[in-house]
């Protein structure tokens, strides 16, 4: 008996070394796999070859005991490191193409924590056609502290390079932008952040790491509302940033801790549950608005459609060479204010409602909702006029969202 307990003990040694021989091999294995296996096996736990935790699990602690005197360890307090929160940081670098990534408990606390790496009298060049609130953190928060700013069509690269001033610091851009999908060529505005030295930082929240990853097109710094396709069911409000750059990537975490807003454990861990069918999910709600979009084209009441592969669009050329897909976030512009507001009202299965990414399409009113913190003037000067309509498409049946729309428009 005690030979073979003896036996079986050297042989789960040998198997233990064995295993931790080919775990780095596991490592580059998953590191080059395709987007939908990265986005499963991307984060294992195999430093124990006999543990069942091969997936991630939620961890709830805050603190964690000190396991020798005096020595610095990975997971000491939860507002500086977190387990769940590190799996969720390691995935979607990797779904990025990037080395360092950080999780946040908003799109716009990932934005806010980002601007901390700036001082006062540091200047940024700002799409025209940006999320509001984007637009308000600059309009009304940073620019309190010193901050200077100039909104410009991005989608012209002169424009772009004449806004750059001695004091410019970094180009922040949407591609596609919102609510009206034009297209930033993401490599021209690199090479004139090159040619000043300057950062450049793209929200990607539009296509996901799915149909476009900016690092592999040289930009900076991506950002992310979580809250949208990467959670995708609409119950998470989460934001994350990544970048390559180590030194950017010190910035980010110092500002991360300091400022302590994080991503939680359980959300971390949804995260990581909505990013296995991330693909899936964008793929479905893409073919969904072409369907849709096919039939809204045809329709009497609708004016005009944005979207970023429409023949119209003067970027299309530039988005099909730097993104897989349209995506599943298009606008259009229906005869009147009345017909918008009966369009909303008469809706059955679509919601009207913010937001975009997830399983259910979502139909809202830029002018009113979105981008209330624009002026007036400024709305309808880049084309937020209240006959515009955003409507981000879910998972439903397409025929059942094309029926949906229709009668809503023929109320």
């Amino acid at each position: 008996m005690e030979l073979a307990e003896e036996q079986n003990s050297q042989l789960r040694i040998r198997n233990s070394k064995l295993f931790c021989t080919f775990v780095p091999l596991i490592t580059n294995i998953i590191y080059y796999m395709k987007f939908e296996t990265k986005a499963i096996h991307g984060v294992r736990h195999t430093n124990n070859p006999t543990s069942e935790n091969w997936g991630s699990t939620v961890n709830f602690a805050t603190t964690f005991p000190i396991k020798e005197f005096g020595v610095e360890q990975e997971f000491e307090y939860s507002r500086v490191s977190s387990p769940t929160r590190k799996d969720f940081e390691t995935l979607i670098a990797k779904l990025e193409s990037g080395k360092y990534g950080f999780g946040f408990a908003s799109g716009m606390a990932a934005t806010s924590s980002v601007f901390t790496m700036f001082k006062a009298g540091d200047h940024f060049v700002f799409g025209l056609d940006i999320y509001g609130g984007t637009y308000r953190i600059m309009h009304d928060i940073f620019n309190q502290f010193g901050f200077e700013s100039t909104f410009v069509d991005t989608t012209d690269l002169a424009k772009v390079e004449a806004a750059v001033k001695p004091n410019t610091k970094a180009i922040f851009i949407e591609s596609p932008s919102n609510p009206l999908l034009d297209v930033t060529d993401i490599v021209g505005v690199v090479a004139i952040a090159k040619k000043y030295n300057l950062l450049t930082i793209v929200d990607n929240t539009f296509m996901s790491p799915v149909l476009q990853r900016p690092l592999e097109l040289g930009a900076d710094i991506v950002l992310h509302s979580a809250t949208k396709y990467i959670g995708g069911h609409n119950d998470i409000i989460a934001g994350a940033a990544v970048v390559n750059d180590e030194g950017l990537a010190e910035k980010i975490r110092f500002a991360q801790v300091a400022l302590g807003a994080l991503v939680s454990p359980f959300d971390s861990w949804l995260l990581l549950r909505s990013m296995k069918t991330l693909k899936l999910r964008v793929e479905k709600a893409q073919e969904n608005t072409l369907k849709l979009l096919a039939f809204l084209k045809t329709h009497p009441e609708v004016v005009k459609v944005y979207y970023p592969t429409e023949n119209d669009n003067k970027g299309k050329a530039i988005h099909e060479k730097q993104a897989s897909g349209g995506g599943a976030v298009f606008s259009f512009t229906i005869k009147s204010e009345a017909k918008a507001k009966s369009f909303f009202e008469s809706l059955k299965i679509a919601l009207f409602a913010v937001s975009l990414g997830g399983v259910e399409t979502l139909v809202t009113h830029p002018s009113t909702l979105t981008h209330t913190e624009f002026p007036e003037e400024e709305k309808v000067a880049r084309g937020v006029t209240r006959t515009l309509i955003r409507v981000a498409v879910g998972l439903e049946d397409a025929d059942d969202l094309i029926a949906d729309f229709k009668q809503a428009l023929e109320k």
